[in-house]
């Protein structure tokens, strides 16, 4: 099944993939919702690609006030999905209606917040380096600079975030935005969701008379594959499991073209707690970090799955504690049976592990997850054991504990690419260990102090990504008004007479945007 801007593409001859019928599914009990999909034919496949690839010219060189009023009237489409669109998002994820409700507040706000982006222009990057005929031993040209969308953007949605990270998430907005068409592909666990969402955009489309092919969806297993490798395709934004991730990567690299793949993937946030945070505040971090990693049954990108410290009597008393509160966590039902069997897979490589203790938690069985809490060697962290390094999606975290400083940063330098790192310490404990934020720099995206990494800020400052394997591309990041550059490149004209140059770069400045020119920032006319 394929939803395109302006009409539903029916192939003509359809594949025998093309009549396996797709179900929605309540997360709780598992029974088939009234939602029925079809699968994606290739054919399908292909036409949204090429509708995508079609809206391309006529889409990137409208304005950017054009295309800020479209992302402004999908805001107001999502707003405007009411409780009914709330409770079914509720039975097919299993999450409660107040964070469908959030979450549907944060996506309308990041597509406001990139209509910000596109009114206010820096996102262009104009730079202008004026013609200096004179210059000796020779001459300068005019050089002007400024930034242009990809081409059309596949994006595959995440199953945790059905909203903020879906079909109108941040990928979709931020290439939007970019003025980059969109080919998504449904994610199996929300399919009736992601239907309401991509009609909230199309209407959006519609009313702002966006080009037809600007929005396209597409339904089904395995046809990730097929749209990555199509040739229109530029560029690809993903949200997942690293498996799935470096997959997309090897696929888009091999292309006879190869493109970028801004791949989230993999990450397990580590939790350094210090010595004299301990000895103010023990109970009150063993809680708080408790919650964190049960916090929506622990399936954020940025749980926090592992916890570092260093031995005392004061962290035998934290973990203590630490063990009791987690062993009175009840269980909660996740997103799918799929990430539940994942979820059991994860738990059972750690159970297996001689040098990895279990300290809380119930047998898991049955359709929910068990909060538990391990611990483990600090040999496995800094021997880079892929154990420790794998990502656990679910209520858990291991706890590593190190013999001393020098310990501590060598099992941190052990460790891959993270999404974040979090420090909760003292002003005394900021002082003694005041390398860990130079180390950690080298292995994260976001650096907390006293804090707990589930719950992450859509604003300009933010960076969600990170070091391999956490991200394919560590120059980026997928929440944040900077998640627009991935899907920009430059283009540099040269001796271009006035009148030929975009708007964005000609001297009188029409657009009014802050420019560099001559290596100094300005809004004036040349």
């Amino acid at each position: 099944m394929l939803r395109i801007l302006g009409h539903n593409y029916i192939g003509g001859q359809r594949s025998a993939l093309g009549s396996v019928k797709l179900h929605s599914v309540d997360a709780e009990t598992g029974e088939a919702l009234p939602h029925d999909f079809t699968q994606a034919t290739p054919q399908e496949v292909d036409a949204a690609a090429k509708a995508a690839a079609q809206a391309y010219s006529a889409y990137r060189n409208l304005s950017a006030e054009r295309r800020a009023e479209f992302l402004d009237a999908i805001a107001n489409e999502l707003d405007a999905l009411g409780d009914e669109f709330v409770s079914l998002v509720c039975r097919e994820t299993a999450l409660p209606a107040a964070r469908i409700i959030g979450e549907r507040g944060r996506t309308s706000g990041q597509m406001r917040l990139f209509a910000n982006v596109l009114r206010r222009g820096d996102f262009y990057g104009a730079r202008i380096d004026q013609a200096q005929p004179e210059r000796q031993p020779l001459p300068r040209p005019d050089l002007r600079q400024y930034r242009i969308g990809l081409g059309p953007v596949a994006v595959l949605g995440a199953s945790n975030f059905p909203l903020a990270f879906s079909t109108a998430g941040g990928d979709t907005a931020s290439a939007l935005a970019a003025g980059c068409p969109v080919v998504f592909k449904a994610h199996s666990g929300h399919m009736a969701t992601a239907e309401q969402v991509a009609d909230a955009i199309i209407r959006a489309a519609e009313k702002t008379a966006m080009p037809g092919g600007v929005f396209n969806m597409i339904y089904g297993g395995g046809v990730g594959e097929a749209l990555v490798k199509h040739p229109a395709i530029q560029a690809v934004g993903f949200t997942g499991s690293l498996a799935g991730g470096r997959a997309l990567c090897d696929m888009a690299a091999a292309r006879p073209q190869p493109i970028p793949v801004f791949a989230e993937m993999s990450s397990i946030n580590p939790v350094i707690v210090l010595p004299q945070a301990l000895q103010v505040r023990m109970e009150t971090i063993a809680r708080g970090l408790s919650a964190s990693v049960v916090q929506g049954c622990g399936q954020f990108c940025t749980n926090p799955g592992l916890v570092m410290g260093i031995r005392s009597p004061q962290f035998t008393a934290f973990l203590e504690s630490l063990a009791d509160m987690m062993a009175d966590q009840p269980p909660q039902t996740m997103l799918n049976a799929g990430t539940l069997g994942s979820y059991a897979l994860g738990l059972q490589k750690l159970l297996d592990h001689p040098r990895i203790e279990h300290l809380a938690g119930k047998p898991q069985q049955g359709r929910q997850a068990q909060p538990q809490l391990f611990k483990a060697d600090a040999s496995l962290l800094i021997e880079a054991d892929e154990v420790l390094q794998a990502e656990v999606f679910g209520p858990t975290t291991v706890v590593v504990e190190v013999a001393d400083q020098a310990q501590l940063s060598a099992a941190l330098n052990g460790l891959h690419g993270q999404l974040t790192a979090t420090i909760i310490g003292e002003q005394a404990d900021f002082e003694q260990f005041s390398e860990l934020t130079g180390l950690l720099e080298q292995k994260v995206g976001r650096i907390l102090l006293n804090g707990y990494p589930t719950g992450v800020e859509v604003c300009d400052s933010m960076v969600h990504g990170g070091p391999y394997p956490a991200t394919s591309d560590a120059r980026g990041t997928s929440v944040g008004t900077l998640a627009i550059d991935r899907f920009l490149r430059p283009v540099c004209f040269q001796n271009y007479p006035d009148s030929l140059l975009p708007d964005v770069l000609k001297n009188a400045n029409p657009l009014g945007i802050q420019r560099l020119v001559d290596g100094k920032p300005t809004r004036d006319a040349l």
